[in-house]
């Protein structure tokens, strides 16, 4: 069949698109920017749009052209500049349902969340619900799949969360390290979805897809430390509110385009646990879904795993002193105006223009400073780090060589600063 895989290309949506195609069918698959997709899944045809414009039948028409089934594995945690979770997981669905009726799309597979529940006071879950309701009450042939905590080769999000704990030096912090959690695998996932679009599967219902076993969130986060290859580690328990701390942070940092899976509606469904009925799918699959031991034991990690959770919690970081560093340059520039323009104007320089070349330098400094926080400007910000910076050091040889053997280092220290931003844009995909 034809089937349009709308989130193609997120954690869930990329392998359940693989395994379709896997089972022969012709796959479309749908998101914001599809450009990764197409080289990743070449076999599949791509559409760039956005769901959260999506919010009429006649918009949706178009797109389902020739298609039998639909996949939805589209969502997002929490609203957000990109973000809409109301015309996403409700609207937008509602629009897509009524299409299908109308065009003659019989088939509709709605990837959902444990805990969707429609007086639920959390949005994601409250709106997950809705658009679930959409699709229960519609005359299609819908099944509507609930996974846990989904676990799959890639991460961001949740899962590279998960990782990067369990990475800590010393000890594994883990906020709320009581709460039940139970995983599945991404496979699991897909194979539940291929039944679905197959016909091999029972519509009209809805399945949990989880693990047989729930276990503390601190368990979860050992497995993952071994299964990284590093030495045994303590759970330390962080407070309560120190994730609510985090949380109200990452709610900041999402109002500039940053994606934090730390964000208050995470820690809010964390506090409730993860964890459903195991029963329904093992009945139906003649085996329960795959125990996190397992999961883990299908993708081995190798080094790049270690590399990526260490570095994932240390990206934050890297970026909050770039910002720091490139600000308080700017202002101390700004401050000290008159000493600056004494060094250029003692190297021959005219003072209008030392003072001006100071000005200027000052104010650039504190505009990409605060620039390399704003996710959508933020490569531009550490490229123009990378041009401010060597024209600072071509500057400082033409005019004052004699600066590379200062004592303090004052230009000699730019350079590692320099290999800092490289840092920063060597990990600035998230995705």
């Amino acid at each position: 069949m034809k089937v349009l895989v709308l989130g193609g290309y997120g954690l869930i949506g990329e392998a359940v698109l693989g395994r379709l195609i896997e089972d022969g069918h012709d796959l479309v698959g749908l998101g914001r920017d599809v450009r990764e997709a197409q080289r990743r899944k070449p076999g599949a045809e791509w559409i760039a749009a956005d769901m959260s414009r999506l919010l009429a039948a006649a918009d949706w028409a178009p797109l389902l052209a020739g298609v039998e089934a639909v996949v939805n594995a589209a969502g997002a945690l929490q609203d957000g500049p990109r973000d809409h979770l109301d015309a996403i997981h409700r609207r937008s669905v509602a629009a897509l349902v009524t299409a299908c009726e109308q065009v003659g799309v019989h088939r509709l597979v709605q990837v959902s969340a444990i805990g969707a529940d429609l007086d639920s006071d959390n949005a994601f879950f409250r709106t997950k619900a809705e658009g679930d309701r959409a699709v229960a009450s519609s005359s299609l042939e819908w099944t509507i799949l609930r996974p846990g905590l989904v676990i799959a080769p890639g991460a961001y999000g949740g899962t590279a969360l998960l990782r990067a704990l369990a990475a800590f030096p010393w000890f594994v912090p883990a906020v709320l390290a009581d709460r039940p959690i139970q995983t599945v695998s991404v496979a699991d996932v897909a194979e539940a979805v291929s039944r679905a679009v197959g016909g091999r599967l029972a519509h009209g219902q809805i399945i949990d897809l989880v693990e047989e076993r729930a276990r503390p969130l601190g368990a979860v986060l050992l497995e993952f430390r071994a299964w990284l290859g590093l030495p045994k580690a303590p759970v330390v328990a962080v407070p309560a509110i120190v994730g609510r701390l985090a949380g109200s942070i990452a709610d900041g940092l999402g109002l500039l385009g940053w994606r934090s899976p730390l964000r208050s509606a995470a820690i809010a469904a964390l506090e409730k646990g993860v964890t459903g009925n195991s029963e329904p799918w093992a009945e139906i699959n003649g085996r329960p879904a795959q125990a996190l031991e397992a999961t883990l034991a299908a993708m081995p990690a190798h080094v790049q795993e270690r590399w990526f959770a260490r570095l994932w919690l240390l990206k934050p970081i890297v970026f909050a002193v770039l910002s720091v560093f490139w600000i308080f340059s700017g202002i101390v520039g700004l401050v000290r105006q008159d000493a600056a323009a004494d060094i250029l104007i003692s190297r021959g320089l005219p003072a209008t223009l030392a003072f001006v070349m100071v000005l200027a330098g000052s104010i650039a400094d504190i505009v990409v400073g605060a620039a390399v926080v704003v996710r959508p400007l933020a490569r531009s910000a550490l490229m123009a780090m990378i041009a401010i910076t060597l024209l600072y050091l071509a500057a400082a040889t033409a005019l004052a060589p004699n600066l590379w053997l200062d004592p303090l280092g004052a230009i000699v220290k730019a350079v590692p600063m320099l290999c800092l931003v490289l840092v920063a844009l060597a990990i600035l995909e998230e995705r």
